[in-house]
């Protein structure tokens, strides 16, 4: 096609379409290729687009689909006509400006793989570090609030209430006031109950709650091994190692949701919520919470070597197999069997519950084995 005047518009065997950017009406118009192109309407005014200013738009095969930096940003020009087109295209020098180039491509790589990598770097240090600074300073009630959730959760899991027999209760209630006494924890910031589940376990959720569930008790063949256990609980309680745990993994399942796609962060709720139930804490938090069992089962005059028994038999039988086992939250190893066992002393206090009442806690879910 030979190159045309100002005024001589440019005639093509397949419609050309315009999209004003103003209204969503489909314009078929004709193209006048001079010193601007010129976009024509029957009866309307013309649009002048400075061939500068000209880029190439997305657009399916067979169609040159243009837009104009100097229009408004919705204006598109559709041609069909592969001569107009090439025609064009040949006058618009700066067509693909706005393209990533190679170079573009490099420095954009360049920064994303610096971004994952700091993304990595607060993973592996920023969050622990802001878990272990944040935790003491959540507020109760909103730690309270916290914990209301998870049990919600722990309920549906392991059973939807606490085992409630009268006399079961009334020495649960005792052994662990005993406890919360000799911990130094206020009187309304801790909670507990046993749940009706066969899994040996137990465990601390945010705002004081402490469960103990039905399989553990059933294994123990004495209070002492079962205060121990609580004990224990009550040091990751007092160390706020849950609420550790919890802004921890938050925090870093929100940052590999950014940097995998997940931009909602939606993983950082499920990560999240799981850690409330398969608690899984540091070898420091362990060491920690043993420290603090130590000392309340010293205070009480008893001794922190059965609980570390009871958690031998379950996982020497039992091979620590599956999530809710007690392995999950407490790895037992040699070296902390060893230290409760350094730690034994003769009795000095009081028995924690008579015989009666520990078989009534035996029977709190309203059957068990004694």
């Amino acid at each position: 096609m030979s190159e045309l005047s100002t005024e001589a518009p440019a005639q093509s065997a397949k419609p050309t379409i315009f999209f004003d950017g103003v209204s969503s009406r489909r314009r078929q118009v004709t193209l006048a290729l001079g010193d601007a192109l010129e976009i024509v309407e029957e009866g309307g005014t013309p649009v002048r687009w400075t061939y500068a200013d000209i880029r190439r738009a997305d657009s399916p095969t067979g169609v040159l689909r243009l837009a104009c930096t100097a229009a408004p940003p919705l204006a598109r020009l559709e041609i069909r006509d592969a001569a107009l087109a090439a025609e064009l295209i040949a006058r618009c020098t700066r067509l693909d400006e706005h393209q990533t180039s190679r170079r573009g491509i490099a420095k954009i790589v360049g920064w994303s793989v610096a971004a994952a990598a700091s993304i990595v770097c607060v993973v592996l240090f920023g969050v622990p570090l802001a878990a272990d600074r944040l935790a003491p300073l959540v507020p109760k009630p909103v730690e309270r609030r916290i914990g209301d959730a998870a049990e919600v959760q722990v309920k549906t899991i392991f059973g939807r209430s606490v085992c409630e027999d009268p006399a079961g209760k009334a020495a649960f209630t005792k052994l662990v006031n005993r406890l919360r006494d000799a911990a130094g924890l206020d009187d309304d910031s801790m909670t507990a109950g046993v749940l009706p589940t066969p899994v040996p376990n137990a465990f601390a959720l945010p705002g004081g709650k402490v469960f103990l569930l039905k399989g553990l008790l059933d294994k123990a063949d004495s209070p002492d091994e079962i205060a121990g256990i609580l004990a224990h609980e009550l040091g990751h309680l007092k160390h706020h190692d849950n609420m550790r745990g919890l802004i921890y993994n938050g925090g870093t399942s929100f940052l590999i949701g950014l940097l995998f796609g997940d931009v909602t962060g939606s993983s950082a709720v499920i990560f999240a919520s799981r850690s409330v139930v398969e608690a899984s804490y540091s070898r420091e938090a362990e060491t920690a919470a043993d420290t603090f069992a130590i000392e309340i089962m010293h205070k009480l005059g008893r001794s922190p070597k059965p609980a570390a028994e009871l958690m031998f038999r379950i996982t020497g039988k039992e091979g620590g197999s599956g999530l809710t086992n007690i392995l999950a939250s407490h790895p037992l190893t040699e070296d902390r069997l060893a230290r409760m066992t350094k730690e034994d002393r003769p009795a000095s206090g009081q028995p924690l519950l008579t015989d009666k009442e520990w078989q009534a806690l035996k029977l709190i879910c309203g059957s068990g084995k004694i």
